[in-house]
């Protein structure tokens, strides 16, 4: 598969994680906080392999959703395709930008929004409970297509929980309910996936066969998971939301402490 040092039993927990991360991606985003950690865990990977490797798969994941999504909670696909165009051109100036400026100078920032999307999404527990949306004819083309161009810039720059930000945004600046929301973030981060690929597999830095391997379980989790989000609609997945934003406030937490104080500290 392209590691020497890969074992059976380090593959196994690679896959298992691989699953469990299609299906919270399917139902609000964030797997990468599930697979790009493990796959790290693989002796002898780079970290610029694991990132590569993780985005192959999690296309086979986004795809399978967004498909699913598509057939049976018929997402508006005009808002959805525009999201998706921009959010790719963002990936790409994000990848550039983040040659140039580390993701910790942003990862502070990050954590505070996090935060305060929390405790709003706990507090409102009537957001996203249903569509109402605030924007109609060319504001809300303008308003998506500028999401999708901050959302597709943070994932090219950073990454972590992309498709987390992309439910909220959609919910608390649009007025998509959760359900809608999860729906098109699924298209949007299949475009986000596919910028990055196409930066990676130029330098080649994918790792083809682990890809394919962990890609078919993240196939497996994601069409588990969106069918589990659209049967037990908006409320299921908010419950998630709040898990898993929650997961990604600690993960980049720890983050700043490592990379911004930590150093500071021990100066």
């Amino acid at each position: 598969m392209g590691i020497d040092e890969l074992t059976w039993g380090v593959l196994a927990f690679v896959i298992i994680a691989a699953l469990f991360a299609g299906w919270v991606d399917a139902v609000v985003g964030g797997g990468g906080l599930v697979q790009l950690p493990a796959m790290l865990l693989i002796p002898g990977i780079t970290p610029v392999q694991a990132l590569a490797t993780n985005k192959l798969g999690s296309i086979f994941g986004t795809a399978t959703s967004s498909i699913t999504y598509y057939r049976r909670a018929k997402p508006d696909m005009r808002t959805a395709t525009i999201m998706a165009v921009i959010a790719l051109i963002g990936s790409f100036v994000g990848a550039f930008v983040a040659t140039i400026l580390p993701a910790s100078v942003f990862k502070p920032i990050i954590v505070l929004a996090l935060i305060g999307v929390a405790l709003f999404t706990a507090f409102k527990p009537a957001m996203g409970a249903k569509a109402m949306l605030r924007f109609h004819g060319k504001k809300h083309i303008l308003s998506a297509t500028a999401l999708g161009a901050v959302i597709g810039f943070y994932d090219g720059m950073i990454g972590p929980g992309t498709g987390t930000f992309l439910v909220i945004s959609l919910v608390g600046l649009i007025g998509y309910d959760f359900l809608q929301a999860s729906a098109k973030a699924k298209i949007v981060n299949f475009a986000t996936n596919l910028g990055a690929l196409l930066l990676f597999v130029p330098h080649g830095s994918v790792l083809w066969m682990l890809g394919i391997v962990i890609g078919i379980a993240n196939m497996l989790g994601s069409y588990i998971g969106s069918r589990m989000a659209i049967s037990r609609g908006t409320k299921f997945i908010r419950i998630v939301f709040l898990v898993v934003v929650a997961a990604l406030i600690i993960k980049l937490s720890f983050d700043v402490w490592a990379e911004n104080i930590a150093p500071l500290l021990g100066a």
